[in-house]
This record gives C-alpha cells, sequence and structure tokens, in this order.
C-alpha cells in the first residue's frame, strides 16, 4: 500500500514538474507553485496537502514568501530542510531584482526601483533601511541594507550612512525604509532622519535624490511630496551656499 502512495505522489509530482516545464505558471493554481516548490526538497512524500494548508495560514504567496522558518515548520508536513525551495525563491527574485538594476538610472527606472524595493523590504516584520548608491551619471553603483530595526523604527547614524557612501565612492543615494504597519505615510522621526542625511551628504558633496517609504498600501515619495528640496534649500541658506 506505502508503495503505491508513493507511486501516485512521484507520478503526481512528474505530472506537476512537467506542466512547469511545457508553459511555465500559467495556470498554476497559488497551492501548486507552493506543492512544487516543496517538492525540491521533499523526497517522494506527497506535498499538495502540506501546500494547501501553508497557504491557508498565511493567506497569499506573498505571505508564505516572507514567513519565517519558525512560522513555517509550525505547518504539518513543513520542517527545515523542505523549506529550501520556498525561502530559496524569494531571496533569488529580491537578487535578481538587485542585480537588474545596476547601471541603470533609477530615477528614469522608478518602476524597476520600487518592484526591487517592494520585493526586497514591503512585508518585512522589522524596519528595514537601505540605500541604494549612484555614480555621477546616476547609475547605481550598489544596494545595501544599512540598518534593520525593531517593529516600529530602526536606528540610521547619519555618519555611518556617510561612510557606506564614501566607500561606494557615491554621487548621490536614494534612501528607502519599509512600514511594517502597511502605511507609508512617515512619521516625524522618517523627517527628521532624512532632514539629518541631506545635510550631512551634502556636507560631502554627495546628493540625496530621494527617500521612499514602502507599505503594504503604496509608497510615500519624499522628493515627490518636496521635502528634499525643501531640506537641500535649509541647508543652503544655512551655509550660505549658491547653487550652479
Amino acid at each position: 500500500m506505502e508503495n503505491s502512495v508513493t507511486h501516485k505522489s512521484q507520478g503526481h509530482r512528474k505530472r506537476l514538474r512537467e506542466r512547469f516545464l511545457d508553459s511555465g505558471l500559467s495556470g498554476f493554481q497559488d497551492y501548486e507553485v507552493i506543492e512544487l516548490l516543496l517538492t525540491l526538497a521533499t523526497p517522494r512524500k506527497d506535498c499538495k496537502e502540506a501546500a494547501k494548508a501553508v497557504l491557508k495560514q498565511f493567506k497569499t504567496l506573498q505571505g508564505v514568501f516572507e514567513a519565517s522558518s519558525y512560522e513555517l515548520s509550525k505547518i504539518d508536513g513543513i520542517g527545515p530542510s523542505n523549506q529550501l525551495g520556498l525561502r530559496l525563491i524569494k531571496e533569488t527574485a529580491v537578487r535578481y531584482l538587485g542585480s537588474s538594476l545596476i547601471n541603470q538610472d533609477p530615477i528614469k527606472h522608478s518602476k524597476d526601483l520600487i518592484n526591487y524595493l517592494n520585493m526586497a523590504i514591503r512585508d518585512r516584520t522589522r524596519e528595514c533601511f537601505v540605500a541604494v548608491f549612484l555614480n555621477a551619471k546616476n547609475k547605481v553603483i550598489a544596494s545595501e541594507t544599512l540598518s534593520t530595526g525593531t517593529l516600529t523604527a530602526s536606528s540610521v547614524y547619519p555618519r555611518e550612512v556617510v561612510q557606506s557612501a564614501l566607500d561606494h565612492k557615491a554621487a548621490a543615494v536614494i534612501f528607502a525604509h519599509n512600514h511594517p504597519s502597511g502605511d507609508p505615510t512617515p512619521s516625524p522621526e522618517d523627517i527628521s532622519i532624512t532632514r539629518q542625511l541631506v545635510f550631512a551628504l551634502k556636507l560631502m558633496e554627495i546628493t540625496v535624490h530621494e527617500h521612499l517609504v514602502i507599505g503594504a498600501g503604496g509608497h510615500f515619495s519624499f522628493a515627490e511630496s518636496g521635502y528634499i528640496a525643501l531640506f537641500k534649500q535649509e541647508f543652503n541658506e544655512k551655509h550660505k551656499v549658491c547653487e550652479p
């Protein structure tokens, strides 16, 4: 009986893989995507029920991919080993999107930048502060997570941010951080740290182009709202700098 069940399971996962190889994920239900990923590190055992259970628990594919190892292990049929596919797909996507930004002008390709940030930090349960470093032609040099904080705040130190920008030989920078609450409205602390960073980096002749707050409900742009220009004007007036 066990051999019969095993054979049936093997046949099912083979058909699942053949469907994917033939036409990608077209026609796949979300639980089948999870099932396929679970089979990558689950020898012989049927993964369908575990896939349905984990999707029911975390509601969406995004929710499943963002779940911690501890949370996933609470689901019957999912352990530390066979989480490989679920953990790998998210990290691969983040790395791919990040790599695709290199040598791009994120100001002209803002959609690509937002896609990367949504995948990288939007659904994190703690605040993550990211810097995207640019050269003099506004092409991306690198992206780096500078701080990972608590549920409500991240610790960002202007001196460390400046040092990181200098290490990358950056001419400009774009900042972003997530709001785990899902509401991208900036807090007073967000506004304050943005001002400090604009001032600190301008002293080193490094331009802050943008600071984005990423949330499930969308994003907030400090540049579009006028804050970045305001802070640059304040700096110029304070230091009696005339813009060319």
